[in-house]
């Protein structure tokens, strides 16, 4: 079996990782030593690179201070950049070409080899050192195999040790008698304990992990994948691959990564950085939606949240929006010194008229309107054999007459007192959701003791969606080049839209898992969910073999599946780790606390992060538990170090982080502690989906039914 595309089929014998002494016997300088010592040129290229950069003299190349604050700012980043990790490899596989990458291969000649890693460094006469991973001479790192082995004599990958170069591996692709193997080093490196945020997966990337990395950035791309494919990691590496081939284009446009929280956002932060790039903006769909002056602090319940979420608000605010426009029902009398111009009321309903025909934004419509309103002031101008210019007309639009009557007619809109009113005024609800909200749904929306003021109102999140979709009616919302979101599963349709605003004219990539939706008004498919972000032609793809997740705990929560997303394809690990699941059962409940406690405690006695994930309604007792047991703990997002390795971490916020070590404390506590049966067997296999190398689940209440089955 190809090393690069391991599959739940048992593999072949793992090629031998070397490490040998660095002399060998006859004398000569053995492999192991000679890479080690292009590590160390390498480095000390990069080194060079980044002095050169930092001995850059700006001073007599600026125009005035704004140009050296820009040019020292790319400078700083470029230096930022350029730094040298100690702990991440510079590079980790090698490729030796057959020939060289473009030659003729019928001209025959000597192929060429390439360093593969996470930058591109090159010594001082400008030759490649480490080529960057996203180059498309390194593609065959991660595609070439035994049956196409892509012009590639050898792959070679190197394994490390504390950021050391300690073992290396190799597999002769362009030969016939060399039997394909399973990278026993690539396994190593999956399988490498977690300790602090998020890492790259560079080294390991799959090869139809790869086609979706490299996917051009025109089109968008939907990920669907189960827990431990790498959905999210392969979403980070396709930013980076899409900033390397799109700099500059992107670098204008700008690109940003959407999360579920702060959590996972502190989780992720780091990889980008890894990889050299610094330039992307992260945020939460709360944070895109936030307003000056307006708090979020209410919260609905869940009935009302799904109304406010349903992709029907959107018909419901456009009403609203467009009832302020009033028919002309005065002429409009423009004076210019001793002439009067008349514009009868008919022709000012004939222009008010167009420009709703047009369905532009409100606010855009309302920028027009005087100009319109002039342009037919200066035809009677002409009429009369006046010569009036684009100065007179802009004069014109700008005279107080013109100024009040667009005012009348078409007053502007503050889309947060839109909204105030809409949830205040059953009267102007009902006007604007007749035929598209049922009375009970209108009655949901309605606060029981309406607000003053927008200040004072107790906003919640989902009402700042719905005035961040009024303010789109209004005033079109700015484009980037490119957004990943990430966990889109749980976004309301209103939430979907508001991210798909910010990539109007760019690109997106979702990734989420059906399976693994928590909100009430969780997706329910792909297409649907595609249509409301704006970008139904995307195209869908699936990541079922999973690389973190051990085949014993995938295939326990897997159990769920039938139940919470039927239909979906279940995960086929890679991984078989035997004794990874544990499911404990503790006869007196009120000994369930003593026995997580003990678990946790067994589980720090290994190698790497612990998670003991509870229900939410759990964590204060727990957190007390382990304080009075002198047990330290971290919440989600703090980072984990060799001293600290244990979090607690309630089920709400497990959703996209990992530990090597997972302790589920009370199953049936999770399932109870959501709205309904179905959200709760969600979340419960979000928990039970967060182990690299095992899980403990304690209990003293049944198991839900589904799970025991």
């Amino acid at each position: 079996m190809p090393a690069h595309a391991p599959e739940s089929a048992v593999p072949a014998a793992p090629a031998p990782a070397v490490a040998a002494p660095a002399v060998a016997a006859s004398g000569a300088v053995d492999p192991l030593a000679r890479e080690q010592a292009h590590l160390a040129a390498s480095r000390a290229a990069l080194r060079a690179m980044r002095a050169d950069v930092e001995a850059l003299d700006i001073r007599d190349v600026t125009a005035n201070w704004v140009n050296a604050l820009v040019l020292q700012a790319q400078i700083d980043d470029r230096i930022k950049a350029l730094a040298d990790l100690a702990h991440t490899p510079l590079f980790f596989g090698r490729l030796d070409y057959l020939h060289a990458p473009g030659a003729d291969l019928a001209e025959g000649g000597e192929g060429e080899q390439f360093y593969i890693g996470r930058r591109h460094v090159h010594d001082t006469e400008g030759d490649p050192m480490v080529i960057d991973w996203r180059a498309p001479v390194s593609q065959p790192f991660y595609r070439a195999s035994k049956a196409d082995p892509q012009d590639v004599a050898l792959r070679r990958r190197f394994g490390y040790t504390g950021g050391e170069l300690t073992a290396y591996e190799d597999e002769h692709l362009s030969d016939p008698a060399e039997a394909a193997t399973v990278s026993r080093l690539l396994q190593q490196e999956i399988e490498r304990p977690r300790v602090g945020p998020m890492r790259d997966i560079v080294a390991t990337i799959q090869p139809e992990q790869d086609e979706i990395v490299r996917s051009g950035l025109a089109g968008s791309v939907c990920v669907q994948g189960g827990p431990g494919t790498g959905k999210t990691a392969v979403g980070l590496h396709r930013v980076a691959y899409l900033l390397y081939a799109h700099r500059e284009r992107l670098a204008r446009t700008g690109t940003l990564v959407v999360g579920p929280n702060r959590s996972f956002l502190q989780y992720i932060e780091q990889v980008l950085p890894a990889l050299g790039e610094l330039e992307v903006e992260q945020a939460t769909v709360d944070d895109l939606v936030a307003r000056d002056g307006l708090e979020v602090r209410g919260a609905d319940a869940a009935a009302t949240a799904v109304v406010k979420g349903d992709a029907r608000m959107a018909e419901v605010l456009r009403r609203a929006v467009r009832s302020h426009v009033s028919e002309p029902a005065e002429p409009l009398v423009v004076v210019r010194g001793s002439r009067r111009w008349r514009v009868p009321a008919y022709e000012l309903q004939e222009i008010v008229s167009e420009l709703l025909a047009r369905d532009m934004r409100y606010g855009a419509a309302r920028d027009a309107l005087p100009q319109r309103i002039a342009h037919t002031v200066l035809v009677r101008m002409e009429q009369a054999g006046e010569a009036p210019d684009d100065r007179v007309q802009d004069a014109v639009a700008r005279n107080p007459a013109v100024k009040a009557a667009v005012k009348a007619v078409w007053p502007a809109v503050d889309p947060a007192k839109l909204v105030l009113r809409l949830l205040s005024d059953a009267e102007f609800l009902a006007a604007h959701a007749d035929g598209v909200l049922t009375a009970d749904e209108q009655r949901l929306l309605l606060w029981e003791k309406p607000p003053r003021s927008v200040r004072s109102a107790k906003w919640s999140p989902a009402d700042l969606v719905l005035i961040d979709e009024a303010a789109d009616l209004v005033e079109r919302t700015p484009s980037l080049g490119h957004v990943v979101l990430d966990e889109a599963q749980d976004l309301s349709p209103m939430q979907y839209r508001a991210v798909g605003r910010r990539c109007t004219t760019g690109s997106a990539t979702v990734l989420g898992d059906l399976a693994q939706g928590t909100t009430p008004w969780a997706t329910r498919g792909w297409a649907e969910a595609l249509t409301h972000l704006g970008k139904p032609d995307a195209q869908v793809e699936e990541l079922t073999a999973g690389f973190r997740v051990p085949r014993e705990v995938i295939a326990y929560a897997s159990r769920l599946l039938p139940s919470i997303s039927p239909g979906l394809a279940p995960v086929s690990s890679v991984r078989e780790t035997p004794g990874s699941l544990v499911v404990a059962q503790v006869g007196d409940p009120e000994r369930q606390t003593d026995e997580v406690l003990a678990a946790c405690r067994a589980s720090l006695e290994r190698e790497g992060s612990i998670g003991l994930i509870a229900a939410d309604a759990r964590i204060p007792e727990l957190a007390e538990a382990l304080e009075a047991a002198g047990m330290a703990w971290l919440s989600p997002g703090e980072e984990t170090t060799a001293q600290s390795r244990l979090t607690l971490v309630p089920a709400s916020l497990a959703k996209g982080l990992e530990y090597d070590y997972v302790v589920l404390d009370e199953p049936a506590a999770v399932v109870a502690g959501e709205p309904d049966e179905r959200t709760g067997l969600r979340r419960l296999y979000v928990c039970l989906t967060r182990a690299v190398s095992g899980l403990t689940a304690v209990h003293s209440r049944p198991l839900p039914a589904a799970l025991a089955g």
